[in-house]
C-alpha cells in the first residue's frame, strides 16, 4: 500500500497485539482509582504484581496504591507504549486523542470502556487497539 493511497493498513489479529503489549512497558492506567473494588485499582494492581512500570492516571488523586497519579497522559514522566483505559466510553473517545498525543503505541479499552467512536478515533492516529472484549485481568490471571 502505497502512502496517501487511502487504503486501510490491515490490522493484527487481537490475539498479537496482546502479546505485543504485554511484552514491553511502561504502562499508564487512565481510570486508575483508590477504591480497591473497582477495576481502574485492580488493573493497576495487576501491572504491579506484575512487577512492570506503570502510572494511575486519575485527576482527581495524588497517589494511588503507593504511586503518584497524574492528572492526565501528557504529565506523565515518560512516553507511556501501553495505556489501559478504565473510563466511560465518552471519556475513553477522548483519552485516545490524549494517549496518540502522549506518543503510546497501543490502547487496550476494557470491557465496557469502548465505543465504535473511540475504536475508529485510536485506529485513526496510528494506534493498535485492543477492544475486543479482552480483559487486562483475564489475560495476566490477576485475582485479587
Amino acid at each position: 500500500m502505497s502512502p496517501g493511497s487511502g487504503a486501510t493498513p490491515v490490522e493484527r489479529p487481537v490475539r498479537e497485539i496482546i502479546a505485543d503489549f504485554l511484552a514491553e512497558g511502561p504502562y499508564a492506567v487512565v481510570g486508575a482509582s483508590n477504591d480497591r473494588t473497582k477495576y481502574g485499582n485492580r488493573v493497576l494492581r495487576a501491572y504491579q504484581r506484575k512487577g512492570w512500570r506503570v502510572y494511575p492516571v486519575n485527576p482527581r488523586e495524588p497517589e494511588i496504591e503507593g504511586l503518584t497519579a497524574y492528572p492526565d497522559l501528557k504529565s506523565l514522566p515518560e512516553k507511556p507504549r501501553g495505556v489501559s483505559i478504565i473510563t466511560p466510553p465518552a471519556v475513553t473517545e477522548r483519552v485516545v486523542q490524549d494517549a496518540a498525543n502522549a506518543g503510546a503505541r497501543f490502547v487496550w479499552m476494557q470491557p465496557g470502556a469502548e465505543s465504535p467512536e473511540a475504536i475508529r478515533a485510536a485506529r485513526e492516529r496510528g494506534l493498535e487497539v485492543i477492544a475486543d472484549g479482552s480483559c487486562f485481568l483475564v489475560e495476566t490471571r490477576f485475582s485479587g
